[in-house]
């Protein structure tokens, strides 16, 4: 009975550990697109193409770069509390598997 409790209290822990780093990923896509969308927004008022010239250059990658900076800056409040949130997590789940292995183990 109490084996059963465990293996679904730590299905449950480990299914919001899951949600909180696909949250995360979510944010870190969301960073990445902007900046591609503002990358390719400025990389477009600056300079025609023909159709032999490349897409993408050292300075749109810098640019891409400094965009994922100053976007991940922005939401540093929420990143970092989904990171704060994730330690927590693993390290609850690590606690409450050491004390379940330590009372499985009977005398």
């Amino acid at each position: 009975m109490i084996q059963s409790w465990d293996r679904r209290m730590l299905t449950r822990m480990q299914a919001a550990q899951a949600q909180t780093q696909r949250h995360l990923g979510v944010i870190e896509r969301q960073i990445a697109a902007r900046a591609a969308r503002l990358t390719v927004t400025d990389h477009a008022k600056r300079r025609q193409f023909g159709r032999s010239a490349s897409r993408w250059t050292n300075a749109d990658e810098r640019l891409f770069q400094q965009h994922v900076a100053e976007l991940t800056l922005a939401r540093c409040g929420e990143i970092d509390a989904l990171l704060c949130k994730l330690d927590r997590q693993e390290r609850a789940m690590a606690e409450f598997q050491t004390l379940n292995d330590g009372s499985s183990a009977g005398p």
